[in-house]
């Protein structure tokens, strides 16, 4: 075995950040509103030129409708400034067999990512069945996925979230659905979106940024936190979302710096050089 000829570097001598990964529920918007400090955020990065992407895992929607519904909350962020678990898959899909074929069971967001990245959705013999989130669950959509899983087919899903909120209470996500089909055909999917690091990585090569000069903002410690760490990013947690400052302690890694909100990672920009 070769021995390592350095020590890692840690990460308070590693060099200024000059990109930044941004998830966006709980950290920009919650309830449909902008959150303190998210304008100042996007404007000191805009100010510093430094590169950025906004994050979900939400395969629902297109970039361009997240784009219209962000500004609808006040934030202006462009669609190119957008990646969800849709692009991911694509990107990810593309990368293991570019121009293959895919059973695609979610909606515009992925089917319009998947589309955009070169593939052929059929419902004949694909290579891959992706599973994203939707609206409604079709139950036929869902048998014919599980048969063409046990016919040979690499099970694929954007994000591997269980349940996800509405006005009316808990919904079914689509780490519930895959769950489902995975009793049906004992194959277990890849997930693509976080805590998946593939994800992070593959946004990083989208606006041409290293991990070790990029931070990651998020309000998960099981998702965002994680798959910053993964990617080697310094991950910064903001308790504006779903974690309160006890929870911190419950999972074997911690985020770089903890936050009330976005609004205290104002400085950390404009320090940039």
């Amino acid at each position: 075995m070769t021995a390592l000829t350095h020590e890692p570097t840690p990460l308070t001598d590693l060099p200024p950040v000059t990109a930044w990964l941004s998830d966006m529920d709980g950290v920009l918007v919650k309830e449909n509103r902008a959150l303190p400090g998210a304008n100042e955020f996007l404007a000191a990065l805009r100010g510093k030129n430094i590169p950025f992407l906004v994050l979900t895992n939400n395969s629902v929607f297109t970039n361009r409708d997240l784009s219209a519904r962000l500004a609808n909350s006040g934030l202006d962020i462009p669609e190119d400034n957008i990646w969800t678990s849709a692009n991911a898959t694509a990107a990810f899909l593309h990368q293991q067999s570019p121009g293959s074929t895919a059973y695609v069971i979610g909606e515009a967001g992925l089917t319009t990512a998947i589309h955009s990245a070169g593939y052929v959705m059929t419902e004949i013999d694909p290579e891959f069945v992706v599973l994203g989130e939707v609206r409604s669950y079709d139950f036929h959509a869902l048998t014919h996925a599980i048969r063409l899983i046990e016919g040979g087919a690499k099970f694929i899903a954007t994000n591997p979230d269980v349940s996800g909120p509405s006005d009316e209470g808990t919904l079914p996500a689509c780490g519930a659905i895959a769950a489902m089909i995975t009793a049906a055909t004992g194959q277990k999917p890849y997930f693509v979106g976080k805590p998946n690091p593939v994800m992070i990585r593959a946004g990083l090569n989208k606006i041409g940024a290293h991990s070790e000069s990029a931070a990651m903002v998020g309000d998960r410690m099981d998702t965002d936190v994680r798959a910053g760490v993964e990617a080697g990013l310094r991950t910064h947690l903001v308790l504006s979302g779903s974690t309160a400052r006890e929870d911190i302690n419950n999972f074997p890694f911690r985020p770089f710096g903890i936050h009330e909100g976005i609004g205290d990672l104002i400085e950390l920009v404009e320090a940039a050089h």
